[in-house]
């Protein structure tokens, strides 16, 4: 009951603060953020941006892939014991002590509910040896995930900056890092969890973590996400909302500084409710692809057949998008064509820009031509003639 009562508390609040926001139709106007992103967590193809591939500073945000980092790399039954440096780390804190052991599993919740800066370099030491260690660990999913503008230094997200660079991501980045997160099941358990409640392993000290998170109450669907703030972030947020078919990522960076805490709400709910309205699910590529063959020179045949394990998929559409389908095979081979052998591509585009591609195989092979295979083609029509 509490729980829904708090939901509709959080609806009824967004309603005041925002007016008409969700039933606003058309691409987002007047956005408070410097860098924005919505993106379709199903295929990862931005539906919206303003400036989404500038590198800002991102504060706690950097979170999201702090856990997604220990979830994939660190058993959360594991044991962490403070370090000195972990325990002096500024608000918001957990207020951890040197030589206090946890659960890693209950750090992780202390971390996302409430973003505690020193919980996440506890993590980082444990799961990387050290912060620079963990955070070379980070850099390198960012670099999987395909986040070329993206360079963490803290697993925290405090401002900061080495000779590499500062500590900083895009919003199409950000983006990208929470499409990963989604996959995820523990780390959406452990950001939507109301409170947690948990003791250091020697039973001395007891907390309990609230979910910050308040998008979470505010519309129906909401998913997963993390709020951050630094003097030089501002405040900054990434969610993401599942409502029926649809999937969708919203990234706000640089959405006003103090005292202007609610515009990052106003912004994604914006955002979110533009995928909303203006976008439906669609299938594409559902109609069948026939390849025919490709002629081969100098093979003991004169072509093979052309194949592609072709898809359809489904995606957000505006009205207005346009899909083609491209094939890109040669009109000649030269043997030897082995069956298998990729010989060209079919290609999918919406609007002109490349979503999808798929291998054109040969079916059948096409040796070259030899002087066995011509000796036994003479005694075949020899012993034909006869």
């Amino acid at each position: 009951m509490a729980d829904r009562i708090k939901k509709c508390l959080g609806i009824f609040l967004c309603a005041m603060l925002f007016g008409t926001t969700a039933c606003a139709k058309g691409e987002p106007q007047e956005l408070y953020a410097l860098s924005a992103v919505l993106m379709d967590a199903d295929t990862g193809r931005i539906l919206y941006e303003k400036n989404g591939s500038e590198q800002r500073p991102m504060a706690s945000t950097t979170k999201i892939m702090t856990l997604l980092v220990t979830l994939e790399n660190a058993d959360l039954e594991g044991t962490v014991e403070v370090s000195d440096y972990a325990a002096s780390m500024p608000d918001v804190q957990l207020n951890i002590r040197k030589g206090e052991k946890y659960r890693l599993r209950d750090l992780c919740y202390s971390l996302m509910l409430e973003s505690h800066n020193d919980t996440a370099v506890a993590i980082a030491e444990h799961v990387g040896g050290s912060v620079e260690g963990f955070a070379s660990m980070m850099n390198q999913k960012a670099r999987d995930l395909g986040c070329t503008h993206t360079y963490f230094i803290t697993p925290n997200g405090l401002d900061a900056s080495d000779d590499k660079g500062i500590h900083s991501t895009t919003a199409e980045d950000l983006a990208r890092i929470m499409r990963c997160c989604m996959k995820n099941e523990d780390f959406l358990t452990i950001t939507r969890e109301p409170s947690w409640t948990f003791s250091d392993l020697d039973e001395t000290r007891s907390f309990t973590v609230n979910n910050k998170n308040a998008f979470l109450n505010m519309m129906e669907g909401a998913l997963t996400g993390k709020t951050g703030f630094t003097n030089g972030a501002g405040y900054c947020y990434v969610g993401a909302l599942e409502r029926g078919e649809k999937r969708l990522i919203a990234v706000v960076l640089a959405c006003g500084w103090p005292n202007h805490k609610t515009w990052k709400w106003a912004d994604t709910m914006k955002l979110m409710n533009y995928g909303l309205d203006d976008f439906h699910m669609q299938t594409i590529g559902e109609d069948a692809v026939d390849l025919g063959t490709i002629q081969v020179s100098d093979g003991q045949t004169a072509s093979v057949e052309a194949a592609a394990d072709v898809k359809s998929r489904r995606m957000l559409l505006q009205d207005g998008d346009t899909f083609r389908m491209d094939i890109k095979k040669p009109e000649t081979l030269t043997a030897p064509v082995e069956a298998g052998e990729i010989v060209g591509t079919v290609l999918y585009y919406m609007n002109d820009e490349i979503i999808d591609l798929f291998p054109v195989y040969a079916q059948n092979s096409s040796p070259s031509i030899n002087f066995a295979w011509c000796f036994e083609q003479v005694v075949k029509r020899w012993i034909t003639v006869l």
